[in-house]
């Protein structure tokens, strides 16, 4: 620590709530009434904000939102509701918001310093399908249709849907330095733009024998931003698609088939991305529907 530096318990000491309190934007009521001051916001017009209140404690270092009894010191405010204050920008790490506030609020200037935001890291492996073994489910081959069994039993999936559905899903097993192989159901990711183009595969782990869940997940690499499972019965290029149902996952799209036996499912996953949609303009936005999760 250098010389001078203050430390938590110094701004605790030297600080109170109230300090705080004004610094984030907020009002002495003195039109409330209650034993202890109460702090509230306005907007633009002087009309108070309902709900945005904060009563403080007798000591005065602490306060409380009511309904709720939870309590703020100098510091805990500060990290709860970081976006109060002017030095607040995205990234930036609590505890050096804290210091930046409370030096400010004392007088005592500190080093300024670029505020360091975190980059999350980027992911430079490109997927390739190449670098896994394929079971494949062929609807005329009944021995093909044995090692799927345990992805859809537990799902209720029928045989009848898993043949209608032969064409989207796989089984793969990653080549591993060490030898071992994990074999996942795999629901190949491809564009739009280039629907025979595998971009990643979207993974289904087998079912643990106490009925718990399994693993979850993307291939390595996948192209998750622009990448959709798409199932397409018949030839016809996607933008003469008569209607389109998107689905939170391709097990949902399978059990709303089977219950329906009918309809384009595409699947772009349980959150939509911008690239999924921008590159996905085969519709009219009402022949697109979202069929609740089954």
């Amino acid at each position: 620590m250098a010389k001078g530096e203050l430390t938590y318990d110094d701004f605790l000491q030297r600080l109170n709530i109230q300090d705080i309190l004004i610094d984030a934007g907020y009002h002495l009521n003195r039109r409330d009434g209650l034993r202890y001051p109460s702090y509230i916001r306005t907007d633009n017009s002087g009309i108070r904000i309902r709900g945005d209140k904060f009563i403080v404690t007798a000591n005065g270092k602490c306060c409380f939102q009511p309904p709720q009894q939870k309590l703020y010191n100098v510091i805990s405010f500060i990290k709860a509701f970081p976006e109060k204050f002017s030095e607040y920008r995205s990234g930036v790490s609590p505890d050096r918001l804290v210091n930046l506030v409370c030096n400010r609020l004392l007088h005592n200037p500190i080093e300024d310093r670029p505020i360091r935001i975190v980059q999350p890291k980027k992911d430079t492996v490109q997927f390739n399908l190449s670098d896994y073994d394929i079971h494949r489910f062929d609807p005329d081959n009944k021995e093909t249709h044995k090692r799927f069994y345990p992805y859809f039993k537990n799902r209720g999936i029928d045989i009848f849907t898993q043949i209608a559905f032969a064409e989207h899903f796989i089984l793969t097993s990653k080549h591993r330095a060490d030898g071992l192989s994990y074999a996942n159901l795999s629901f190949p990711l491809v564009l739009p733009k280039e629907p025979d183009k595998i971009v990643g595969l979207e993974e289904r782990g087998r079912p643990k024998m106490d009925g718990s869940g399994s693993y979850k997940g993307k291939a390595e690499g996948s192209n998750s931003s622009e990448g959709l499972w798409i199932a397409r019965f018949g030839n016809e290029p996607l933008h003469k698609a008569g209607g389109i149902s998107w689905f939170e996952s391709a097990y949902d799209a399978m059990a709303f088939y089977q219950i329906h036996r009918g309809t384009i499912p595409i699947y772009p996953g349980k959150a939509f991305s911008f690239q999924q949609v921008e590159h996905l303009q085969i519709c009219r936005y009402e022949e697109c529907w979202l069929p609740l999760q089954t």
